[in-house]
């Protein structure tokens, strides 16, 4: 029966901390002045993207990094020209934000220090 206290107290502190889960919050922005058809974004072990980015429109994504690798951005304009912009060396276990625009004079990532260094 000692060992009672001891057990609601870890139980108690475990309940509190909870868990965490390491992901990489990220934003495209379209800073130009026509309409992106078709935005894909591949990083270690998975893409994601949208059919259409409007412009001066933003669009979330939040993703976990499994394995390593980098990033790479693909897209397509209103004049259906094939665009690809290299990004940051993701570590599994990477967290923070990222931001992706993408203007007239060329694509700027933005990666939040954490997200690049990962765990």
């Amino acid at each position: 029966m000692r060992f009672m206290p001891a057990l609601a107290l870890l139980a108690s502190l475990t309940a509190t901390t909870g868990c965490h889960s390491a992901y990489v919050e990220a934003t495209v922005s379209n800073r130009t002045d026509k309409p992106i058809e078709l935005l894909e974004v591949d990083y270690p072990s998975a893409s994601f993207g949208t059919q259409n980015l409007a412009p001066g429109a933003d669009f979330h994504y939040r993703f976990k990094v499994l394995g390593s690798g980098p990033m790479k951005l693909l897209y397509t304009d209103s004049a259906h020209q094939d665009h690809k912009s290299d990004g940051p060396f993701l570590k599994e276990g990477a967290e923070g934000t990222l931001a992706i625009a993408i203007t007239l004079t060329g694509i700027n990532w933005q990666p939040a220090p954490t997200v690049t260094s990962g765990r």
